[in-house]
């Protein structure tokens, strides 16, 4: 009764959205969002409409609207390379700001931060993560491996029990998010049913599309003062239409190393040329930096080689 009296005493009371929305200063996180990542049009939406409803839910407790209070915590799913971390170090921030968290930090964690080795181990280990996450978000890739079913003497369970604890007791100051490919995910909420019924938002990564690959490469290839002449990003076009078809592809990271290797061989070509060269050339990927990939030998690029006068294959 008390809650519906205030409600009353409320209704003929205002409040602006555009201001609310202007001091907590989300925009600015959804707009690095966008500046930082190529792509993902679902997911930013999606992050959109999360950041939304917890505005909204802020002014309605600002208004004694009676409400529980929105349940946080997330599952991203998707192939590695797809933008997962860096969306929830963004979330971070959001949750931060709308003061759903104290601090907004991330905290990244696997399985091999989480469960021990032996009795009694994890834990304390499961705690000293979930302690130093509190205040802000914590991250577990690839959580489906904190639960082996096939093995009756693993401590992942244990894990699980103590993290369920947190998500319950702690989710005014603590967010969640479970991290895997989608097919592993789904299997291990089968399992763990609890740990299904505490997650709220399930967002899926998309692959990149091969157009939305070469942008990622000449986004990375700028900010690194690096850039592609029109051989070049033909080259580079051929090469990841063959990589993205090989074992272990992993999107925007396969791209990361596969501009560290370029710049490696262009490194290496151009002391090899000696002499003078014009500034630009410091600059300027050369399609041969890219075409001496083993991937265009149908190999894997960045293989392990062993002798000197196959270094410039890697």
């Amino acid at each position: 009764m008390e809650c519906i009296s205030e409600t009353q005493a409320a209704q003929d009371e205002v409040v602006d959205i555009g201001v609310a929305l202007r001091e907590s200063n989300i925009q600015d996180v959804l707009g690095e969002l966008d500046g930082e990542l190529i792509g993902l049009v679902p997911v930013k939406l999606r992050i959109r409409q999360i950041a939304s409803l917890l505005l909204v839910e802020r002014l309605r407790e600002q208004m004694a609207l009676c409400a529980d209070p929105p349940s946080l915590h997330m599952c991203f799913t998707g192939r590695p390379g797809t933008g997962k971390t860096t969306v929830a170090m963004r979330m971070a921030k959001i949750l931060h700001r709308l003061g759903y968290v104290r601090r907004g930090h991330l905290v990244v964690a696997t399985r091999d931060d989480l469960v021990g080795q032996y009795v009694g181990h994890t834990a304390p280990k499961t705690k000293e993560i979930l302690q130093k996450a509190t205040g802000g978000v914590l991250f577990i890739d690839e959580a489906y491996y904190l639960y082996r079913a096939e093995n009756e003497r693993d401590y992942g369970q244990e894990a699980i029990e103590i993290l369920l604890q947190f998500m319950e007791n702690r989710r005014d100051d603590l967010v969640v998010i479970l991290a895997g490919y989608k097919e592993r995910m789904d299997s291990f909420f089968q399992s763990n049913p609890g740990m299904h019924s505490r997650i709220a938002h399930h967002i899926d990564f998309p692959d990149y599309s091969l157009d939305e690959l070469i942008e990622i490469a000449e986004l990375m290839a700028r900010q690194q003062m690096y850039g592609f002449d029109e051989d070049s990003r033909a080259a580079f076009k051929e090469y990841l239409q063959l990589r993205i078809k090989q074992p272990l592809f992993a999107n925007a990271r396969s791209v990361r190393n596969a501009i560290d290797r370029i710049k490696l061989r262009q490194a290496v070509r151009l002391v090899e040329q000696g002499g003078r060269i014009a500034k630009q050339e410091l600059a300027r990927i050369d399609a041969l930096d890219i075409r001496q990939s083993r991937v265009f030998q149908g190999g894997l690029d960045g293989a392990e080689v062993h002798s000197p006068a196959k270094a410039l294959q890697v």
